[in-house]
């Protein structure tokens, strides 16, 4: 599912227009992304969680070359996702 079919899907749902629905996931998505720039963790209560980490500095190497190089630390966002029942599962994807 893309983001204009979770729009769809959203619409339907609510009852509200394509715009109206698109303006509600856009805002809700800019505010998990400022929450987790700001090192706060974001929690959707049975979908997961949104949450700063810290890669640290590592060795690599340059594909073309082969000469070792090391790579940066650098903060990256995760998704953690909430396990669901294999029942769940099944039922949400009509087998």
């Amino acid at each position: 599912m893309n983001k204009g079919e979770l729009v769809e899907a959203i619409s339907q749902k609510i009852s509200v227009s394509k715009k109206e629905a698109d303006a509600i996931l856009t805002a809700m998505l800019e505010e998990i992304m400022a929450a987790v720039a700001s090192d706060n963790k974001v929690t959707l209560v049975g979908f997961g969680s949104f949450e700063p980490r810290e890669r640290q500095a590592r060795e690599g190497r340059n594909p073309k070359t082969g000469e070792t190089m090391t790579i940066p630390a650098t903060r990256v966002r995760a998704f953690l996702r909430v396990s669901l029942s294999r029942t769940r599962l099944l039922q949400a994807s009509n087998f």
